[in-house]
């Protein structure tokens, strides 16, 4: 098992850099742990809906869940506004860092992630494959 520590800066894409990150570093399964930071704009994917939507910031990111491999990767992240209203979703490419965003990722070692279509949901689910 084994945990990195990163800090994305001001004008990074947050889905961008942590997919970049699981090719850089040819990790075969990982999860977030934690992430705090803020975010000039979000892009989110609404539950049951095909198109993304931005949500306009300044936002701070309350909570970002996930899994990924250099193989692909399935984030969920909520934020809030100004006002303290959260929205919350898929995570999309386009989500820009706005002043920081701190990420602890844990490696498990024992797993390899991939992801394959799924007849019966449509679309490219985990497949957990031990090592």
């Amino acid at each position: 098992m084994e945990f990195y520590s990163i800090r994305l800066h001001p004008g990074n894409d947050l889905k961008h850099s942590l997919d970049a990150f699981a090719t850089d570093k040819k990790l075969d399964a990982a999860a977030i742990v934690t992430c705090v930071g803020s975010l000039t704009v979000a892009t989110i994917r609404f539950a049951g809906k095909e198109q993304t939507d931005s949500v306009p910031g300044p936002l701070e990111i309350t909570s970002l869940t996930g899994t990924f491999s250099k193989e692909g990767s399935h984030f969920h992240i909520t934020v809030t506004d100004q006002d303290g209203k959260a929205s919350g979703g898929h995570l999309k490419e386009g989500s820009i860092v706005r002043t920081t965003a701190e990420i602890v990722i844990l490696d498990p070692g024992n797993v390899f992630y991939k992801r394959e279509k799924d007849e019966q949901t449509g679309y490219n689910e985990l497949v957990i494959v031990p090592k």
